[in-house]
């Protein structure tokens, strides 16, 4: 399928959805917002893809926000809209299948650093700035970014960010939990290459069943999130995953998962 501003491209067992609207620092509006949605879509239901890399075209910009010029002008009901739109592409994220790294190559602000939330790792550039601005404009995140952000890092920080409306460095996002890992912005891709093919090798199920687990279990209670984790446990045992890296660990050679 052919995009307006997203491209997609597949490396082997890596899809990569990059938004490309550098121009406007690849700002989210209703038709991009769409697109991202619809070339997910299509990257996730690609058997042979484990792993989608998002990230934006450009240097300066991962994706700096939502586009105000489109914004300024929304009703009520228009804003409930676009905020829930955007909270179900972010939804797609977090319950795929897939392992998702955002690679964060500049300003990930409101909108953008909500994509990069839902995404299972950021690897984020030395240069990138993050943050939730929206405050300062008149509103408040809209893409699930008060809920993300608190359940990442804490609500002290999370109110400290979102009330503020600061932008803080990529340091600061990893020291904070915010960020999984800072590299110079000329080995970016490269990193997130390598973490994408090493995850690429493990098996399919192994990785979705953690990733799963991990998520729904922290927003239960720990008895209930023991339950949970004890099921996909057992589950493994039925998958391909667990017969191949078992037999492989025995017999002291490298797995090979399908």
């Amino acid at each position: 399928m052919n995009f307006e501003y997203v491209l997609t491209e597949k490396k082997g067992r890596i899809g990569i959805l990059t938004v490309n609207r550098p121009e406007k620092l690849n700002a989210l509006n209703a038709q991009v917002n769409k697109e991202i949605a619809s070339a997910f879509k299509e990257l996730e239901g690609d058997p042979e893809i484990r792993i989608i890399v998002i990230t934006g075209a450009g240097e300066k910009a991962f994706i700096a926000g939502a586009d105000i010029a489109e914004m300024k002008e929304m009703t009520p009901l228009e804003a409930l809209e676009f905020s829930l739109n955007g909270q179900k592409t972010l939804e797609a994220f977090e319950n795929s299948d897939k392992i998702v790294i955002a690679a964060i190559n500049g300003y990930a602000l409101g909108g953008g650093l909500e994509l990069s939330m839902a995404c299972d790792v950021r690897i984020a550039s030395e240069t990138a700035r993050v943050g939730q601005p929206e405050i300062k404009i008149g509103v408040i995140p809209g893409w699930a970014g008060t809920q993300r952000l608190a359940r990442l890092v804490g609500k002290t920080k999370a109110k400290e960010l979102v009330l503020t409306g600061d932008m803080i460095t990529a340091e600061e996002a990893e020291k904070i939990g915010l960020i999984t890992k800072v590299v110079p912005p000329e080995k970016l891709m490269e990193e997130v290459t390598k973490v994408a093919q090493a995850l690429s090798q493990l098996g399919s199920f192994s990785l979705s069943a953690a990733k799963h687990v991990i998520d729904h279990g922290c927003e239960i209670d720990f008895e209930k999130a023991q339950e949970l984790e004890r099921q996909y446990f057992a589950l493994c045992f039925a998958s391909p995953d667990q017969k191949e890296g078992m037999a492989a660990f025995l017999e002291k050679r490298k797995p090979t998962f399908l």
